[in-house]
């Protein structure tokens, strides 16, 4: 997020809830927003009655017991919530909103562009110009994948999963495969057949990783799961950094295991300058921006706040946990 788009942001909620609550609520915000330190938040939360969070600061038990017992809720502007120790608030009753489903189609056409940029080699070209080894002709002279008639495997048929398929589906795809824990009802309509994890990673041309991150999916994508994949395959994650084995990753994109990899994530966040995946050619990279529309940001700040009030008053949240 921009530092106008966190402003407009944090306004739209300090407006909303003031003119939601008519003022019944004191509002404080803390002025190194939008990026305040841990200690500056931990110096910040004593005594609050509820909380609007939006960084990736850990909410845990240290900066619960500073908060105090006064605090009743806590409100997530994201979907993802591993930065929340969720069974910490549930063993002290406080409640726990977060917003997902408003941001599924920014993410999915984040994903989208990262499918075509890999696929396409769009780093590598602009690389090419760059160094000016721009050749003119020859048939077999930088060529890249097809996703019409491709496999695309989705690693999480929620949300975001369904609204990239619904995307792909569009550009001719030859089949599309999904796993997680069980089928969903709605992969019928879309056409797509839930597989194995294996499965999938031997048959997708294309793997988009959307599943949360959790102690179940924490580094999935490792060696193994890299020498299963097809040499053609691009692996694109706009779900989070922790989900794929970095160091793997790297090593797997060298080697030339698979094809390419597109990522709107990764470990850590910021990305350090001399990280290995900044020199790879074939490594599309964005700075964790699949949410940051304008219009997508908005209604993830006015839902995080009507969640943070109705906990206050005790009302139902609009997303609850």
């Amino acid at each position: 997020m921009t530092k106008g788009e966190s402003d407009l942001s944090f306004s739209l909620c300090h407006q909303y809830l003031a003119f939601s609550s008519f003022l019944r609520y004191d509002v404080y915000v803390c002025p190194e927003l939008p990026y305040p330190t841990r200690e500056q938040i931990l110096d910040k939360i004593s005594g609050v009655d509820g909380v609007y969070w939006c960084c990736k600061e850990k909410v845990d038990k240290e900066m619960l017991d500073k908060a105090g017992q006064n605090l009743k809720v806590v409100s997530t502007m994201s979907a993802g919530f591993d930065h929340i120790d969720v069974q910490e608030l549930k063993k002290r009753g406080i409640k726990f909103g977060h917003t997902p489903n408003v941001l599924n189609s920014a993410v999915a056409e984040i994903a989208v562009l990262l499918c075509l940029a890999t696929a396409r080699r769009l780093h590598e070209g602009r690389l090419k110009i760059e160094t000016n080894t721009w050749e003119i002709s020859g048939p077999q002279w930088f060529m890249g994948q097809d996703i019409q008639g491709s496999t695309v495997g989705i690693v999480g048929f929620g949300g975001i999963g369904q609204a990239i398929a619904k995307r792909l589906i569009a550009f001719d795809v030859g089949q599309l495969i999904y796993s997680g824990h069980s089928p969903k009802p709605q992969a019928k309509e879309l056409g797509a057949e839930f597989v194995s994890f294996d499965e999938l990673l031997k048959r997708s041309d294309f793997v988009i990783i959307v599943c949360p991150l959790n102690e179940e999916t924490k580094e999935m994508f490792n060696e193994a799961a890299f020498n299963k994949m097809k040499p053609n395959a691009i692996l694109v994650n706009v779900a989070r950094g922790g989900i794929v084995d970095q160091p793997a990753l790297i090593e797997a994109l060298k080697q030339g295991k698979i094809f390419g990899a597109g990522l709107d994530v990764m470990t850590p966040e910021p990305l350090p300058t001399d990280s290995p995946l900044l020199s790879l050619p074939n490594c599309v990279l964005l700075p964790h921006v699949g949410s940051a529309t304008i219009k997508t940001r908005t209604a993830m700040a006015i839902l995080a706040a009507e969640n943070l009030i109705a906990g206050l008053e005790g009302t139902p949240m609009p997303a609850p946990f």
